[in-house]
């Protein structure tokens, strides 16, 4: 259990700090997506951005506050549902997932503190619960915050949250 621990706080930590190394270096000269691309935790998030369509708009002026799932993350859902959610036919549904992640506006983690929900540029409300030192997405934990970008911000979630 230990080591379990111990590779969890450590992968924890490699994560944070490429990402604090990545928006440090840019001087938050990069939009969300390129931040997110050239991380290399967030293929599967950045394939559906592109096959949504999305990327101009994360590209855009924002500002945008992504709560990012990882690779990780996308791989906890049931077999098939990424490659099915990829697919030109269901274009409207990989919109209204990616979408249901973003919420308008630079919500900073000071600020997420503050919340007990949020409305999602899809239109929904995701709900934010704190325990335990946690902060909670609807079911997602949030494991980084504040990674900055020039039209935004970056939460690292370790689920793909779904809207209702």
């Amino acid at each position: 259990m230990k080591t379990l621990l111990t590779r969890s706080f450590a992968a924890m930590a490699a994560l944070l700090l490429s990402f604090s190394a990545l928006a440090d270096h840019h001087g938050m000269k990069k939009d969300i997506v390129d931040v997110a691309a050239e991380n290399g935790s967030f293929t599967t998030l950045v394939a559906a951005v592109q096959a949504a369509g999305l990327v101009d708009t994360l590209k855009g002026d924002g500002p945008f506050t992504v709560f990012a799932p990882t690779d990780d993350a996308f791989a906890k859902l049931p077999e098939g549902t990424v490659e099915s959610l990829l697919q030109p036919e269901n274009k409207d549904k990989l919109v209204a997932l990616l979408t249901y992640h973003v919420v308008p506006g630079k919500v900073m983690a000071a600020d997420v503190m503050g919340l007990d929900k949020a409305t999602t540029v899809q239109g929904s409300d995701i709900m934010i619960t704190k325990s335990d030192g946690k902060v909670m997405v609807d079911n997602a934990t949030v494991v980084a915050t504040d990674v900055k970008a020039k039209n935004g911000v970056i939460h690292v979630i370790d689920t793909v949250i779904m809207p209702k």
